[in-house]
């Protein structure tokens, strides 16, 4: 295991060099970093229906769009983001339960009551959210990594994040604020974000025997952070949405997804998903698949395609019913 701790707060600066990693490693590696006030959009999300607009750009806030699925979170400086690489993944599809063990171990040693609870959150004893997790694979390589909301302005979390009004209810709460807390309120003893920090980096250091890295070089990751700053990335969706006339949407257990499907006849013309979902293999690939495929046909084509490697947790009878109604 390597240890990497980023000085930057730039946040298409520190995804270009996880990513970076992510694809080039050769060894596990565990990063600590933190980004200036951000809000971090998953790779399927909508940006524009996730942000509150005006509120983001009154408030110099950065808006930034991440390689792995799940909903829109807020980072500011009192919060701390980790992420874990591995080349060598043992288990297959999504696993939050091995890369969130080491942090909730952390946590524990600190004095701090965890588990992971729902789909990929870390909740306090009394029910309160302090970490949201995410993950990308590409093969046996694997990202996982997580926010540890330490001191954050939790107060701004509901004026810059527009959230589904079906999930707060799901949750039984009427805002984000009033389902997440501070991990700073949790502690037997006062610390600073800092010495958090660095009581983090000393566990996985201890636990893994594992050795301090450098970053890596500006030229070896310009590309991923030209595309990471770019509108184009962060914002695509104007250009095609008035391009559907069907729409549908709905929250499950396994996260929200929205529809945008252009028909003739009832012929799929095209198909377009956005939402909070997690899965492994790229949206894309299952919105190729159905391109031109007759409504009729949906049930056998779909016979031989594993769904839930692209949305996790869905069923047939329920993708079918997304597309067509």
């Amino acid at each position: 295991m390597q240890v990497l701790t980023l000085n930057s707060t730039n946040p298409y600066l520190n995804l270009a060099i996880e990513e970076y990693l992510f694809l080039t490693c050769e060894e596990e590696v565990f990063m600590l970093w933190q980004n200036s006030p951000t809000v971090v959009i998953g790779k399927n999300q909508n940006a524009y229906a996730e942000i509150n607009e005006k509120a983001v750009l009154d408030n110099g806030v950065f808006v930034a769009r991440r390689i792995t699925g799940g909903g829109a979170v807020y980072h500011d400086l009192g919060n701390v983001n980790y992420s874990f690489i591995t080349p060598n993944a043992q288990n297959k599809g999504i696993d939050f339960a091995t890369f969130t063990t080491p942090i909730i171990t952390a946590l524990k040693n600190l004095g701090v009551e965890v588990s992971l609870q729902g789909r990929n959150d870390l909740i306090t004893n009394d029910g309160k959210k302090v970490s949201g997790n995410a993950q990308h694979r590409i093969g046996d390589r694997v990202l996982h990594h997580g926010t540890l909301l330490f001191s954050s302005d939790l107060t701004f979390l509901d004026k810059v994040l527009k959230v589904d009004e079906e999930k707060l209810k799901s949750n039984a709460v009427k805002s984000t604020r009033s389902r997440v807390s501070n991990i700073k309120e949790y502690l037997p003893k006062d610390l600073s974000v800092k010495d958090f920090i660095e009581k983090l980096k000393e566990s996985i250091i201890n636990e893994y025997q594992a050795k301090i890295i450098n970053a890596p070089t500006c030229n070896e990751i310009s590309d991923i952070y030209n595309r990471n700053a770019s509108k184009e990335y962060i914002f695509p969706e104007k250009p095609f949405l008035n391009d559907y006339t069907l729409t549908n949407k709905k929250r499950y257990p396994f996260g929200t997804i929205e529809t945008f499907v252009k028909m003739s006849g009832k012929v799929i013309e095209s198909v377009k998903f956005q939402g909070d979902f997690f899965g492994v293999k790229p949206i894309s690939e299952l919105e190729l698949l159905l391109k031109n495929a007759h409504v009729s046909d949906l049930n056998v084509l779909l016979d031989v395609v594993d769904l839930t490697e692209y949305v996790m947790g869905i069923s047939k009878v329920e993708l079918i019913e997304l597309i067509t109604k």
